[in-house]
């Protein structure tokens, strides 16, 4: 069968494919279209196996919400370069991906990948086909669900940062201004009583030892010990911070006069706590030189 212009050009409409490898699958299977597809989708799979080991520290930090506002879902996804993170391909699919999240709320992470998107692909096969289609290593990493019968408030930073926040009491708007706080200044948690003992009983070992450095009696270090702790409290915890759209009052002060209470928050920043490999592109160039 005559490999013709136009079963190429339909195969690179049905797969995102380019016009060789499309050429190249019709001449393997005779010009069958479905079968050249299967081929595809085959050979597409063992490349992104290959692909799969290497770093995705980048990406997007995706939102979607109900019409209602009650539920909203937050989802991160990542591949290797900011570069592809604005291609139509990686945008629709990290959209996609918020969007069966939000609308079926999985349990955790393999539950989500295992979701049938629209086209009946579940996520992790949508995720091998788009890593042979773009060329680079991609993954769903990690998600957010939430659904109150209270308000719930996002912001996102540059797709990079995605902040959503609960709040008993209050409005959209209050509760959008809370979750830009967050994004700005990163809270370990919510109020003093959500912090860990463990961790205050670290950083008041800390801070005895420096303070018994200053040779003051006992009585005293203990002062500087005491308040060294509270003001610790109030830089890790969202109520003690100042607000960052106002400083002269606190985040508690502001939740206070809007008569409102956060119930929690999560904060995603795309590709946060992987390793990333460092590359210095001078000293390559040298040490090729050198070798050379």
């Amino acid at each position: 069968m005559a490999i013709t212009a136009a079963l190429v050009k339909e195969l690179r409409e049905r797969t995102g494919s380019g016009m060789m490898e499309c050429k190249k699958a019709l001449v393997e299977v005779g010009g069958d279209i479905d079968a050249a597809i299967e081929l595809m989708r085959k050979s597409g799979a063992a490349k992104a196996d290959k692909k799969a080991g290497r770093v995705a520290a980048e990406g997007l930090v995706v939102f979607k919400a109900s019409a209602d506002g009650k539920s909203a879902a937050m989802v991160e996804v990542n591949c290797e370069t900011d570069f592809v993170t604005k291609g139509d391909d990686f945008l629709n699919f990290s959209a996609a991906v918020a969007q069966v999240t939000l609308d079926q709320k999985p349990a955790d992470i393999d539950a989500l990948l295992a979701l049938n998107m629209d086209d009946g692909e579940t996520v992790a096969n949508a995720t091998k086909n788009l890593i042979a289609k773009v060329g680079e290593n991609m993954n769903v990493r990690r998600f957010v669900c939430k659904t109150t019968d209270g308000v719930l408030g996002c912001y996102l930073h540059g797709g990079r940062i995605g902040v959503l926040v609960e709040l008993q009491g209050g409005d959209e708007a209050l509760a959008k201004d809370i979750a830009m706080h967050v994004a700005a200044s990163n809270p370990a948690c919510v109020s003093e009583a959500d912090v860990d003992p463990e961790l205050i009983e670290k950083e008041k070992a800390i801070f005895a030892a420096q303070a018994a450095e200053s040779g003051k009696p006992p009585e005293i270090v203990e002062k500087m010990v005491g308040g060294r702790i509270k003001k610790f409290l109030k830089e890790i915890t969202l109520t003690g911070q100042p607000f960052v759209k106002d400083p002269d009052q606190t985040v508690e002060q502001l939740l206070k006069a809007a008569g409102a209470t956060v119930v929690g928050f999560d904060r995603l920043e795309v590709g946060e706590g992987i390793e990333k490999k460092v590359e210095n592109f001078a000293e390559e160039v040298m040490a090729q030189a050198q070798g050379g």
